[in-house]
C-alpha cells in the first residue's frame, strides 16, 4: 500500500488490511461468526479456495491471533476452527463490507449472488453494553 504519510506500524487501514487483506481471509472470517467449523466445512462453503490457499490463509489469520485451531487427539484426527474473542471483533468490519459491497452492487444493477447473508452484528467483548431503555 503506497501511503507516503503512514508506515506500516501506525497506520490503521494499513494494519487492518494487513490482518484480513488475504484472499480468502475475509470469507473465511465471515463463515467462522456463526460457527465452529472443519476444515473440510470450510472448504465445502469457500469452493473458490484451493485446498493450500485456504491451508495457508487459516494459518496466517491464527497466527494473527483472529481464528483459534482446536486439534483434537482422537483418530483420525479432528481439527476445528473457530473465531478467537480477538477475531469476533472484526465481526462490525466486514458487516460495513458487507453492506457497502450490496450498495455498490445496486448502484451497479446487480443483485448479490453470493453464500454471504448479513450476521446480526454483536457488541464487542469489551465494549459497554448501552443502557436499556425503560420506557
Amino acid at each position: 500500500m503506497d501511503c507516503p504519510s503512514c508506515s506500516e506500524h501506525n497506520c490503521p487501514v494499513v494494519a487492518t488490511l494487513d490482518l484480513i487483506g488475504g484472499k480468502y481471509k475475509a470469507l473465511i472470517l465471515w463463515q467462522l461468526m456463526d460457527a465452529t467449523l472443519r476444515y473440510n466445512e470450510l472448504q465445502k462453503r469457500i469452493p473458490q479456495a484451493t485446498p493450500k490457499m485456504l491451508t495457508q490463509q487459516l494459518r496466517e489469520l491464527e497466527s494473527a491471533g483472529l481464528v483459534v485451531r482446536t486439534v483434537y487427539p482422537v483418530v483420525p484426527p479432528k481439527v476445528e476452527y473457530s473465531l478467537s474473542g480477538f477475531g469476533r471483533s472484526i465481526q462490525p468490519i466486514l458487516e460495513a463490507m458487507y453492506t457497502w459491497g450490496s450498495g455498490y452492487l445496486r448502484g451497479q444493477g446487480l443483485k448479490a449472488n453470493c453464500f454471504m447473508v448479513p450476521h446480526e452484528i454483536a457488541a464487542p467483548l469489551d465494549s459497554p453494553r448501552p443502557p436499556v431503555d425503560s420506557h
